[in-house]
């Protein structure tokens, strides 16, 4: 039997890169993989944007949720196999502890709420976010995890970050 990973995807807000990535690897890496996401200071709301981007891209987005990360430090919750955060704040903030030393990385994305301009500016915002967590999430997946031991798992999610 095939082992299965639970990955957490943390940002500041847990509003849009977060939940990208959550989404996409929930649909791309089942059943091997079970993706959450969450944020340091959630904003309570997920980004229209981001749920169209997904929605266009045919992906399920009816469980998303904007979320803290308390709710994943808890003894009762899942343990993490792998935390990445995806946004530059919350890499640098102080994270709970979490139960079973799971492997960590950074994958920092652009925010895509960010973006100013047009509606189709900031359509491409978050396209392009979109196109480089699903691209890493790729990478992430075509690793052979079970024959690779946890320092060289932790440099490759570091290498994937930089891509």
């Amino acid at each position: 039997m095939e082992p299965r990973y639970n990955v957490l995807f943390l940002c500041t807000g847990n509003s849009a890169r977060s939940i990208l990535a959550e989404a996409l690897l929930n649909h791309k890496g089942r059943p091997r993989f079970i993706a959450y996401s969450a944020g340091s200071h959630p904003t309570g709301f997920v980004r229209p944007e981001a749920i169209r981007q997904l929605e266009r891209s045919q992906i399920p987005t009816q469980a998303l949720r904007s979320k803290s990360w308390d709710e994943f430090a808890v003894p009762t919750a899942p343990k993490m196999n792998f935390v990445i955060t995806v946004c530059g704040s919350a890499a640098r903030e102080t994270c709970p502890v979490w139960p079973g030393h799971p492997v960590t990385g950074h994958w920092g994305v652009p925010d895509p709420a960010a973006t100013a301009g047009t509606p189709e500016d900031i359509k491409r915002g978050f396209l392009d976010a979109y196109l480089i967590l699903d691209r890493r999430i790729t990478l992430f997946l075509s690793l052979p995890l079970a024959s690779l031991d946890q320092l060289a798992i932790k440099m490759e999610v570091d290498r994937i970050g930089k891509q």
